[in-house]
């Protein structure tokens, strides 16, 4: 069973208890993937930064893989010091900083987190998906297929409206099958694929049995 090394999460151990009039907090919004390099720059550098990590096991080509990824995508926690923002910007990997207003609620949070993962939790990144969220479903008979999130129903399942051959139909799939899409690309993916547009009107659908479907035909098709 691979597995790969888990990497440096926070510098240095004494990061939380470090007073926030001294060095505040600071969030680095992070170009896609670009959390790991990030922080082994910070790292290098000797600037403080917390990079929560979290245990992913998958299967690749018949073997378990055990790795290590970010539980908050995209972001990077740090603390203000001399010379942080030149060290962020030469990365490369910052979109933006954004500033703490309540620098004391950050760091309560960020202590909860981590006295979760010192008492050995399992902390697993929540999707937050809202109603309007455009999303890609990733398995199944509609796996390629993109719609938008009309309705939730429990933690489990949402309530999705797909694009399907100029018909709009509202279908449930299970949360887990479902990954944040971009906005305004509602289509089929694939080769030569058109865009046919989501019908107006369809808001939600009455349940029956593990599918809830409404269609509407559209004139001139």
């Amino acid at each position: 069973m691979p597995i790969l090394r888990k990497q440096c999460e926070m510098f240095p151990d004494t990061l939380l208890d470090l007073p926030t009039a001294a060095a505040p907090w600071e969030v680095a919004h992070l170009r896609s993937r670009q959390e790991k390099s990030v922080a082994r720059l910070l790292l290098d550098e000797n600037k403080p930064f917390y990079l929560p990590q979290v245990q992913l096991t998958q299967k690749r080509g018949g073997r378990t893989v055990i790795s290590h990824l970010p539980l908050f995508p995209g972001y990077i926690f740090v603390r203000r010091v001399d010379g942080l923002q030149r060290t962020l910007w030469r990365s490369g990997g910052v979109a933006n900083l954004i500033e703490v207003a309540d620098q004391a609620q950050l760091t309560a949070d960020l202590l909860q987190i981590r006295r979760l993962q010192a008492s050995g939790a399992i902390l697993a990144p929540c999707p937050d998906l809202i109603p309007g969220d455009a999303v890609d479903i990733r398995e199944g008979a509609f796996s390629g297929y993109t719609g938008v999130v009309v309705e939730e129903r429990g933690q489990l399942r949402l309530l999705v409206s797909v694009s399907m051959l100029r018909k709009a139909v509202a279908i449930e799939f299970p949360r887990e099958l479902l990954a944040r899409g971009k906005a305004g690309d509602l289509r089929r993916a694939g080769p030569g694929a058109k865009t046919p547009s989501l019908m107006p009107g369809i808001s939600q659908a009455p349940a029956t049995g593990s599918a809830a479907v409404r269609k509407r035909n559209r004139r001139n098709i």
